[in-house]
């Protein structure tokens, strides 16, 4: 356990120096002992339940931040995907876009489990929505390939886009958008993706946010705008964005996914 330990702090040492961020605080936090045992803990947890069902991709979220006040549970989704680890055995991987800490951009990242996990979690809790055979296959040769992966990413960011927006493109609609390309050969861009989506009544959270923190939001960092929001919407204080549970409803509505599987270290 403590040569696990020492590699683990090394990993995360590394990862902090990118200052790459999605569904948790931007607060430069270096991360501990404890956190590091939680953290692949749970991706140990993780892993046991998805080799336990057998699955190939599945849609995984992780509760990075207390967004409870705003009646979300988790705050950000990746695509996971197990592959061959030349050995004999496999890995789990997952793709997801993080935002570049203290910026407005973005980036496609690929990693294992406990890099996903390996964070100051708000709690050390997962989920995991299991899709359907067909799209299970048509994401897996997707995800494998970063320039496929990366087709539907549009790197200006803000943690609250409009879900039905073109200026930016926040972590959970990256994941959204990228399946209705992976199901539909035809959607080649966000545009046709949200239609894909809209057709198949994806139904974005509606956040309640008063002007005061929206114009906090927008003064004090540089990953918060709503300048995209239609105007009659942001001045009644809605919100209309992606969030992880609202990806998780839509995939067991359209059954495309099964109904949100639970992992806790408790």
């Amino acid at each position: 356990m403590r040569t696990l330990t020492r590699m683990a702090v090394a990993v995360s040492v590394a990862l902090f120096a990118t200052a790459a961020w999605a569904g948790r605080s931007c607060e430069q936090k270096r991360p501990t002992v404890q956190t590091i045992e939680r953290g692949l803990a749970l991706a140990a947890r993780t892993q046991e339940m998805l080799d336990s069902l057998g699955q190939d991709v599945v849609v995984l979220a992780r509760a990075g931040q207390d967004l409870t006040k705003y009646g979300v549970h988790y705050s950000h989704v990746g695509l996971a995907y197990r592959q061959p680890d030349g050995k004999g055995g496999h890995v789990w991987r997952v793709v997801h876009k993080l935002n570049h800490c203290g910026t407005a951009e973005s980036a496609i990242y690929r990693q294992g489990l406990g890099e996903f996990f390996l964070d100051d979690l708000w709690r050390y809790e997962a989920a995991f929505s299991m899709l359907s055979p067909e799209m299970q296959d048509k994401l897996l040769g997707l995800l494998k390939d970063n320039r496929a992966a990366a087709r539907m990413h549009h790197k200006p960011y803000s943690i609250v886009s409009y879900a039905w927006g073109k200026a930016y493109q926040q972590s959970n609609q990256w994941a959204i958008e990228t399946i209705a390309a992976a199901a539909d050969p035809a959607v080649r861009t966000r545009t046709q993706a949200q239609a894909w989506l809209q057709l198949r009544d994806y139904r974005p959270a509606t956040l309640k946010l008063d002007a005061l923190t929206r114009l906090g939001g927008r003064i004090s960092a540089a990953n918060v705008a709503f300048d995209d929001h239609p105007f009659e919407k942001r001045f009644s204080d809605r919100i209309e964005t992606v969030t992880a549970d609202s990806v998780f409803g839509w995939l067991e509505r359209s059954r495309l996914g099964s109904t949100a599987v639970p992992v806790s270290l408790e």
